[in-house]
C-alpha cells in the first residue's frame, strides 16, 4: 500500500542485539530491506543496534570512530538499499581509551553521514528491584541539541533515558521546529513497563510531533534484558505503529502525514499560547 499524497512512510524496528557486530548488522540489514519493500523512505534502528556486549563497559571495547569500518557498513547499507537510517546510540570512541560517547547517527539515502547527537542525560540509576546501572563511568555526555530536515520532516535527535527529560523535547519543537522526535531505547523491564509507553505519548501529546521509538527487546545475555515494545505515535498521542510482539525482532510501519501535524498544531496553538523560557526566571528573590 502506498502512502498518501501528503505523508511519507517510515520504518521502526525492534530487535536484540547481542555481543556480535556481524550477527547484528545481519539483522538489521534484514529489517533494513524489510521497510524498503514496505515502501518506507526512512527506517529507525534501536540503541545500541550493532552491540550490546556481555557486561557493563564491553562498550568501550568495540568503540569506534564515526570513519570506522562499522559505520561505514552501514552508510553502505544505506546507499545500496536507497533508504536514510537513524541508527541510534552507536558506541563512537570518546577522547580517550577510558570514555566513549553513545551517539545517534543519521545516515541518508545516498550513504552520507547527515547529523550526529551525542546522548546528553546519563543513566545513572538503582532501578527498583534490578540492577544499578553508571552510564557516566565510561561515556561521555553531550552538549548540543540536534535537528536535521530529512524525507519525513525535520527530525529532533534524542536517545533512550532522554525521555525523562521534557525540556530537551521542548526546545526540540519550540526552538528548533522538530516535527518528528526520534527515541532509539533499549529500556530495562522494569522501567519499561512503568513509563515507557505513557512518556512516549506525553513527548507527543506536548510537543505535537511524531515520535518514533525503536526499541531493544528481550535477553541480550545472562546480565543483560530490554523491554522492547516499538512504537510510532502521532502528534494527537495515538499509536499508529506498533511491533505487534513486545520481544520479537521485526519492524512496524506507519505514514508521516504532514496535515495532521498542521491540523493538530492549527486546532490547539500551544506555540502561541506557551510562555519562553524567560517567563519561569524569578524576577525577584524568592
Amino acid at each position: 500500500m502506498a502512502a498518501a499524497a501528503n505523508s511519507l512512510r517510515v520504518a521502526a524496528a525492534q530487535m536484540t542485539s547481542i555481543n556480535d557486530i556481524a550477527f547484528n548488522f545481519s539483522t538489521c540489514s534484514r529489517l533494513v530491506k524489510e521497510a524498503v519493500s514496505a515502501g518506507a523512505k526512512m527506517i529507525c534502528l534501536p540503541e545500541n543496534f550493532s552491540c550490546v556486549g556481555q557486561k557493563s563497559g564491553d562498550s568501550l571495547l568495540i568503540a569506534e570512530p564515526l570513519d570506522g569500518p562499522i559505520m561505514q557498513k552501514y552508510c553502505s547499507l544505506a546507499r545500496e538499499c536507497g533508504i536514510w537510517l537513524s541508527l541510534g546510540g552507536f558506541q563512537e570512541k570518546g577522547p580517550d581509551d577510558a570514555r566513549l560517547r553513545n551517539t545517534h547517527v543519521i545516515i541518508d539515502d545516498a550513504g552520507n553521514i547527515r547529523r550526529t547527537y551525542s546522548k546528553i542525560h546519563l543513566f545513572d540509576v538503582d532501578v527498583p528491584g534490578g540492577a544499578v546501572y553508571k552510564e557516566s563511568s565510561f561515556t561521555e555526555p553531550g552538549k548540543d541539541i540536534a535537528v536535521v530536515d530529512s524525507p519525513i520532516g525535520r527530525l529532533g535527535l534524542t536517545v533512550c533515558y532522554d525521555l525523562r527529560f521534557p525540556e530537551l523535547y521542548q526546545h526540540l519543537r519550540f526552538h528548533h521546529d522538530a516535527q518528528v522526535i526520534l527515541v532509539p531505547s533499549a529500556f530495562t523491564p522494569v522501567t519499561g513497563q512503568a513509563h515507557w509507553e505513557v512518556l512516549l505519548r506525553a513527548r507527543a501529546i506536548e510537543t505535537q510531533c511524531y515520535v518514533i521509538a525503536s526499541a531493544q527487546a528481550g535477553k541480550h545475555s545472562e546480565k543483560r534484558e530490554s523491554y522492547g515494545e516499538t512504537l510510532i505515535i502521532d502528534p494527537w498521542g495515538t499509536v499508529v505503529g506498533r511491533v505487534p510482539d513486545r520481544l520479537s525482532t521485526g519492524i512496524t510501519v506507519a505514514d508521516i502525514d504532514f496535515s495532521l501535524i498542521d491540523s493538530v498544531r492549527g486546532k490547539m496553538p500551544i506555540a502561541k499560547h506557551r510562555k519562553p523560557f524567560d517567563f519561569w526566571r524569578p524576577t525577584t528573590p524568592l
